[in-house]
Order: structure tokens, then C-alpha cells, then sequence
């Protein structure tokens, strides 16, 4: 399975995202917090995410006769290359913004679905607003974005510390020289 198809995929997104900071998980554990995805799906897809040296065996131990293995995210192997990004067709961009829509939307559903959950105590966000920017601006915009990024990038799972998905989605809505959306006044 090539990289693209591998990394595409609304489900295994939904595993490296609980995968991420550094946590190694087993299959179990990682079933008991993706509990809307059926078990058996869970299973076959950190099998090909392992296969594929997405995930790697961090540790292993025999638990009642059978061997349980700890796998940790490598996220070396979680990106697409920017050749393989730049040869990439419309219908696998659509198909990947599809999949990243599908984790998106469960994960939400599966954050109101906790005990307890307050969006607005948590800073829950989901605005949209129009750019208007140069080719210039846009790659200025983008460097103050990884700089922000990178900075926290690094953090680890830490007391006081919980796991914050985000997602960013940026994409022009007119061609060159064509206004997009006006903002109402």
C-alpha cells in the first residue's frame, strides 16, 4: 500500500491521533479509547499501520499466553512526501480531505460524548473567516503558523497537560484576480 493510501484512511488518522506524544498503547487499549470503532477494525488497521513502520513495537509481553505488544506512533512515517504530495490527483486530495473530515467529525463526536464535556470551559473553537492575501503573505502566514507549531510540537503527555487536536484547513476560494466571499459590513 503506498504511502498516500495508507495515511488517507479516517480510521488510522483516528489511531495516530491517539497514538501521539510520544504514548505507546497496545491494541486494546487503543480499541477502549476509539470505543465507537468496532474492534475488529481497530485491529486490522494497526496491523497494516505496523506493517507499514507507522507504528512500531515498543514492547512486548506474554499476558495469559498470548504476547501483548506496546506500540508506539513513529511520526516520521506519518507524513507524505513532498514528491509523492506534488503528483497526488485531485480525487486523492478530495479523498484525503474526505478522510480527515471523517476523523474530524468523530473525534468531536466523541469528545461530546465524554462525562463532563464543556466546550466552552474547554475553549472549544470552530470559526471561519476569509484571507486576503498575496502568494508573499500566504507563505509569511504559513511560517508564523509551523513557528507557533513547532514550539509545542515537542510536548509530551505531563501533569495538567491533555491532548488538544487540531487541524487546519487553508485552500484559496477564488481564482487569481477573482474576489472570494465578501465579508458582510
Amino acid at each position: 500500500m503506498d504511502t498516500v493510501d495508507l495515511l488517507l484512511h479516517p480510521v488510522r488518522l483516528r489511531i495516530a491521533y491517539a497514538m501521539s506524544g510520544e504514548r505507546t498503547r497496545t491494541t486494546a487499549e487503543l480499541c477502549a479509547a476509539l470505543p465507537d470503532v468496532p474492534k475488529t477494525t481497530v485491529y486490522r488497521h494497526v496491523a497494516l499501520l505496523a506493517e507499514a513502520g507507522v507504528l512500531e513495537v515498543a514492547d512486548e509481553q506474554r499476558v495469559r499466553g498470548a504476547m501483548e505488544r506496546h506500540y508506539r506512533l513513529r511520526r516520521d512515517r506519518m507524513t507524505i512526501a513532498p514528491e509523492a504530495g506534488a503528483s497526488m490527483s485531485l480525487g486523492d486530495h478530495r479523498r484525503g480531505f474526505a478522510a480527515a473530515m471523517a476523523a474530524l467529525l468523530a473525534e468531536f463526536d466523541a469528545y461530546l460524548d465524554r462525562p463532563g464535556a464543556d466546550p466552552f470551559a474547554d475553549s472549544v473553537g470552530y470559526r471561519q473567516g476569509t484571507l486576503w492575501l498575496s502568494p508573499d503573505e500566504v507563505t509569511e502566514l504559513i511560517g508564523e503558523f509551523r513557528a507557533a507549531l513547532v514550539s509545542r510540537a515537542a510536548n509530551g503527555p505531563a501533569p495538567g497537560r491533555r491532548p488538544h487536536l487540531m487541524s487546519t484547513i487553508f485552500f484559496p476560494t477564488g481564482a487569481d484576480g477573482e474576489p472570494g466571499p465578501q465579508p458582510d459590513r
